[in-house]
């Protein structure tokens, strides 16, 4: 119960966090970089099917090839997400869910409570989202997108089906460094079939110090599938942030690590978990994070550059990278079905 009350100051505060390197340092980057530099960095964007809809200085951005358009003002946004069609973005705004258009314009607040990162159901109909569960830790609720004045329902924990909802707190900004603030990061990811939600934590934390599961929505039956501390690991770290492929066929997550030995410490990377078979390997560089899948060959992660936070294209197959603009948090436009 002490791991549960641990986690439950946290959920909180992890539904505004900003992450990525100093704004300062980003911008400065880029100005050094000089526009002819910049042109040419993002010149690659161009071949992405669609947009990418990215935060910068804790406002959303999308961007295709050279240009970019600012979608919010005002700071505290986080974590933007694309419908499935493409047509609109949920987002967090200051600890809140909210939905707009793809332009920006329409934007409307669906929670009330701390939220972590929203995930669009694959008809387009829900939104998934982290805040505080029935058993004090974190768990995963769904909303309508559409409804007015909609009431949140619990996901997992499976417990919490049909308990009284926790009393609704306010979220503050999370401080720390890039691991601090990634290890309780809440957000969460629908899977493209609807059958699945990947989170952060969930039963394996009665086990294990940090994990990551995937839960059945149907059943609400959950599978560990990344742990750390506890349960005759000897291990620490945490796994986060998780992406599906649009396939469903590999689910990426960041992740650090702290093993027995210093050989076995990892700093922040991104992993690729194959989901049939449960082989794991590790994609990208150190302090690359956040990955958002373009299709089976591609993602566009975040990346450290020139000490600031940069949207890079990462080819899965040979592991080249093309950098495309500062900023963090990265999220694909579906391509059009």
């Amino acid at each position: 119960m002490g791991k549960l009350g641990q986690i439950a100051g946290t959920v909180t505060l992890a539904a505004t966090v900003v992450l990525g390197g100093s704004p300062t340092a980003a911008v400065a980057a880029e100005a050094a970089a000089g526009a002819a530099g910049r042109a040419g960095r993002t010149a690659a964007g161009a071949g992405l099917p669609g947009l990418v809809a990215f935060v910068r200085d804790g406002d959303v951005f999308v961007s295709k090839g050279p240009g970019e358009q600012r979608l919010t003002s005002g700071g505290g946004h986080a974590r933007p997400r694309w419908s499935p069609d493409g047509r609109r973005l949920a987002v967090l705004k200051r600890g809140q869910v909210w939905v707009m258009r793809a332009d920006g314009t329409g934007q409307r607040r669906l929670t009330t409570r701390p939220a972590g990162g929203p995930s669009w159901s694959p008809d387009g109909g829900w939104i998934a989202f982290a805040s505080l569960s029935c058993t004090g830790g974190p768990g995963v609720y769904r909303i309508s997108a559409t409804a007015e004045n909609a009431r949140p329902e619990v996901l997992f924990p499976r417990d919490c089906r049909g308990a009284e909802l926790p009393e609704e707190t306010t979220a503050g900004p999370v401080t720390g460094s890039l691991r601090e603030r990634l290890q309780y990061d809440n957000a969460v990811a629908w899977s493209p079939d609807g059958a699945r939600v990947a989170f952060r934590g969930g039963d394996c934390e009665s086990v294990y110090d940090a994990c990551l599961s995937i839960g059945t929505v149907a059943t609400g039956e959950e599978r560990t599938v990344a742990a750390f501390g506890g349960g005759g690991s000897q291990n620490r770290g945490f796994a986060a942030v998780p992406s599906w492929r649009p396939d469903g066929a590999r689910l990426s997550w960041t992740a650090y690590q702290e093993g027995e030995t210093a050989t076995e410490n990892r700093p922040v990377h991104l992993v690729e978990y194959d989901t049939a078979t449960g082989t794991e390997r590790t994609v990208g560089g150190t302090l690359d994070r956040e990955l958002a899948y373009v299709d089976a060959g591609r993602a566009v992660v975040t990346s450290r550059n020139n000490k600031g936070s940069w949207l890079t294209v990462l080819s899965l197959a040979d592991g080249s990278r093309t950098l495309l603009r500062s900023g963090s948090q990265p999220s694909v436009q579906p391509l059009p079905h």
